[in-house]
């Protein structure tokens, strides 16, 4: 199971209303710890496939809810537990780091 994408207009279904916990990644193309990050993120949502749900979200193309959560620097990742944000964090960080993260957050 890859990383999905969402956007401004579906985020509420992707995410809030998502039957499993989602960790969120707000990234931009530009980004070089985004795309630092992005081939760890896309392993470990292999190896957490079924358990939660690993979403990425273009802040240049979908502006308002980075702003509605208050994001102000990338990459920003935002775990969210029954539609609600049960922790973040910001910056690049190594695959165990972001694996020890997922696991104390869910």
């Amino acid at each position: 199971m890859a990383t999905t994408k969402a956007t401004d207009a579906d985020f509420d279904s992707v995410v809030r209303q998502s039957d499993v916990p989602v960790m969120v990644d707000f990234w931009a193309e530009w980004c070089g710890p985004c795309r630092q990050i992005g081939p760890a993120l896309e392993e470990l949502s292999d190896e957490y496939a079924g358990k939660i749900k690993i979403v990425k979200v273009n802040v240049d193309e979908n502006p308002d809810i980075p702003a509605t959560l208050g994001v102000r620097g990338i990459p920003a990742l935002f775990m969210f537990k029954n539609g609600q944000v049960v922790s973040n964090r910001m910056g690049a960080a190594p695959k165990a780091s972001l694996k020890a993260w997922i696991d104390e957050s869910v």
